[in-house]
């Protein structure tokens, strides 16, 4: 697991927990609410049953009409506290003087607390307030006689605190429960987990994406095009290359889904997966356009559960087999310079017939000089043996061409650390000069410059040609696979450059104006060999 991912088992714990206490949590929140109501509202009618009985006692009226001893209220006042288990029980007169109070030195005193008046004026209320026994809820009812007359009434106090702990008892039992639903929630999430990862072969979800993603992107990349199905014959994968053939061959529509009897009923997919056996470097024609086709089923425990298909256009094979192997630049250099030596020979061979040998002696000098010359810049510059030399091959064939081809490079050029540019550069120089070439056919100077330049690890390749230029519209077609000016079976050269540019992550800026020429200029990153 990479640092700073968590895994799918902590991803669940940490789910679960989060659910159950926030479940718990809300559930805990609205109980406690209904638990601090009901037993605010409990002990509050218990305080007012407590004084209503109080009131109607015969003991505590006839004290407060004066026919009997106030001494008994508070025995009797007492004994209801006790028994009820209430905070305190006080009868007072009219004129708010106690009868009766848990501590005896306070009968006799007036009532405390500011909260009595409504009482003596005969409303039966419930109040909280600070008394001499702390803050309290508090009952009041007025004591009436038999005749309907009030001559005093009964406080009866609960202690707020009470009230406290018996919400703090139900909200305990709501922890416990929350507590209990967490570690039941873990257990199972530990469970699930471990479930899912067997599913999953013990990978975790982000090396799972992680997986499908470079799959997705591999199979995105490749030249040739793929096309997968199930074991019921729905195609399940259709890469970008095998899009590209597809619309080629004039195949439009979103193939996912579909049933590939149906979409390429030419396929034989079908077939590879009832026989479980391949098929390779078959030829198919797909709506007039031929490719070369792989077929391979695709075996899960000893069974075919779908098959896959790997194709590509062969005229686009034969043409790099051709061309991106160089043969045919390094054929064409080798052409040019020998038919330029062969002319060399031609004009020696008839001064030494004419016996001018001085003559000769000057243009054996001067071929010698020039070729030393061209040779010697060309090979101290590039120090790539094979560039160097199609360099130079290149060179003799302009010349045999009747072009004026000039050649600069700026800096050293060093041999690359991959060969594979060495290639790549040839189809890119090569194609690049030749279209310039033919560019410059029918115009009345007939120069070509080729320049390179080699600096902080990237190669510039500037081809500009005296040609008739290009429109705005033509350069956006100019490197379109066929497109030519030329004729028929043209159009390759550039799009093979286009290619070469795309695998060495190049850049390409093309910078024309009809009846001005042509400027092609290739940013290449380029890694030499020393380094």
């Amino acid at each position: 697991m990479k640092k700073g991912k968590l895994s799918l088992q902590a991803i669940i714990i940490i789910f679960v927990c989060i659910v159950v206490a926030l479940s718990l949590g809300i559930t805990d929140l609205i109980i406690s609410k209904r638990i601090t109501s009901s037993v605010e509202q409990t002990e509050k009618e218990k305080a007012l049953n407590v004084a209503k009985m109080v009131a109607l006692s015969p003991q505590v009226i006839g004290a407060l009409e004066g026919k009997a001893n106030k001494k008994n209220v508070q025995v009797f006042s007492n004994q209801i506290r006790k028994k009820t288990n209430v905070n305190f029980v006080v009868v007072m007169d009219m004129k708010g003087m106690r009868l009766s109070h848990p501590k005896p030195e306070k009968v006799g005193k007036h009532f405390t607390g500011g909260d009595e008046g409504p009482v003596l004026k005969g409303k039966e209320y419930v109040s909280i307030s600070k008394g001499t026994l702390g803050r309290s809820m508090r009952a009041f009812t007025p004591i009436k006689n038999s005749q309907g007359k009030q001559v005093g009434a009964v406080a009866v106090g609960i202690s707020l605190e009470s009230v406290i702990n018996a919400v703090h008892k139900g909200r305990m039992g709501m922890a416990i429960g929350t507590v209990i639903g967490i570690l039941i929630g873990v257990i199972g999430a530990v469970g699930l987990a471990r479930y899912l990862k067997r599913i999953l072969l013990g990978l975790e979800p982000f090396a799972i994406a992680r997986l499908l993603e470079e799959r997705s992107s591999m199979l995105h990349s490749v030249r040739e095009g793929i096309i997968a199905i199930d074991q019921e014959g729905n195609i399940t994968l259709v890469n970008r290359a095998a899009n590209k053939l597809l619309k080629k061959a004039g195949i439009e529509g979103n193939p996912i889904g579909m049933n590939v009897e149906e979409y390429l009923p030419e396929t034989r997919l079908t077939r590879i997966i009832e026989s479980g056996e391949s098929e390779m470097d078959q030829e198919q024609n797909l709506h007039g356009v031929t490719i070369l086709v792989n077929r391979v089923p695709v075996i899960v425990g000893n069974r075919p559960v779908g098959a896959i298909a790997t194709f590509r256009d062969k005229t686009e094979v034969r043409i790099l087999a051709e061309q991106l192997t160089g043969v045919r630049n390094y054929a064409d250099a080798l052409r040019a310079q020998a038919h330029e030596f062969m002319n060399k020979l031609h004009v020696i061979l008839g001064l030494v017939r004419t016996e001018q040998y001085d003559t000769l002696a000057n243009y054996v000098s001067e071929t010698v000089n020039h070729r030393e010359t061209e040779v010697g810049f060309v090979t101290k510059k590039v120090q790539d043996p094979v560039l160097a030399g199609f360099l130079i091959g290149k060179l003799s064939f302009a010349r045999e061409s009747g072009a004026l081809l000039s050649f600069d490079c700026a800096n050293k050029l060093p041999k690359p650390a991959n060969s594979e540019i060495t290639h790549e550069l040839i189809t890119i120089i090569g194609n690049l000069v030749d279209n310039a070439m033919e560019a410059i056919t029918d115009s009345p100077v007939k120069k070509v410059e080729l320049k390179l330049d080699y600096a902080e690890d990237i190669l510039t390749v500037e081809v500009k040609d005296t040609g008739m230029g290009m429109t705005k519209s033509l350069q956006n077609k100019i490197l379109d696979k066929g497109f030519s000016t030329k004729g028929d079976n043209r159009g390759f050269g550039l799009y093979l450059l286009a290619q070469a540019i795309e695998r060495l992550e190049g850049d390409l800026i093309i910078s024309s104006k009809p009846g001005k020429g042509t400027n092609f200029a290739v940013y290449i990153p380029y890694n030499a060999e020393d380094e």
